[in-house]
């Protein structure tokens, strides 16, 4: 049997488009086997940031970095002085409630030792004594900022050289009212230890020849806490960024 040459091409050309579609149809198939994507694997996520490793949140734009989550004391344990307080979050604010004693609430992380700053906001919700002491590193020292202690008026730094909050040079006497909230900023540098409430600087202390330590009744603070004496306190706005050197 003969055939003409264009009858050849044009059978040709139909086996060509045959196969190029059986082909198509395989890959399609193939591509739709579980089998085959099993051997190929998960597909790839796109990369995520990765989740810090102590419990705090992201850092913000501006350096901050939030170790209380307004909602969980995730990052904070509870230490047990002895005849504390219940200790729990209501309002996006840690609330430490009046023990025989002290209640407070030690963070679990890592926090700086120089160079940085650390800021709160802290209430006095009922009682007569310190509500939002803060215990923070100072090289390898500790020391505490006392506010509202000794009956509710003393602010300063325990303990320098010895000598506690009511004796040294950081001794100052401020009023605090019941429901108010305070802005409070610790500044620890190499140079110094500065400390505000709301708007006034209320410690300016070297660090040059000087030793910081904490009276033994905040040891469970360590290295970075905040706690109250026979008061109701709450926090909220719990913050740490680095600071340069020397200011």
């Amino acid at each position: 049997m003969t055939f003409s040459r264009p009858w050849m091409l044009f059978g040709l050309v139909q086996i060509g488009l045959g196969l190029a579609m059986l082909c198509q149809q395989g890959r399609h198939l193939a591509a739709e086997n579980p089998a085959n994507a099993a051997l190929r694997g998960p597909k790839q996520k796109k990369s995520e940031k990765p989740r810090p490793k102590d419990p705090v949140a992201a850092e913000k734009s501006d350096g901050w970095i939030e170790l209380f989550d307004g909602k969980t004391l995730d990052g904070w344990k509870t230490p047990r002085f002895g005849g504390e307080g219940r200790v729990y979050v209501k309002d996006g604010a840690i609330v430490m409630e009046t023990g025989s004693m002290m209640t407070g609430v030690t963070w679990t992380g890592k926090p700086p030792k120089d160079n940085y700053e650390l800021t709160l906001e802290g209430m006095r919700l009922e009682g007569s004594d310190f509500f939002c002491t803060a215990t923070f590193p100072v090289g390898d020292e500790s020391c505490s900022l006392v506010v509202g202690g000794w009956g509710g008026m003393v602010v300063g730094l325990s303990s320098v050289d010895g000598l506690d909050a009511s004796e040294n040079a950081t001794t100052k006497v401020m009023s605090f009212k019941d429901k108010q909230w305070y802005r409070v900023r610790i500044r620890v540098t190499d140079a110094a230890i500065g400390a505000w409430i709301d708007d006034s600087q209320v410690v300016r202390q070297s660090r040059k020849d000087c030793k910081f330590t904490i009276r033994s009744e905040v040891e469970l603070c360590r290295p970075l806490g905040i706690c109250t004496w026979g008061t109701t306190g709450a926090v909220k706005n719990i913050r740490v960024r680095g600071v340069k050197a020397g200011k």
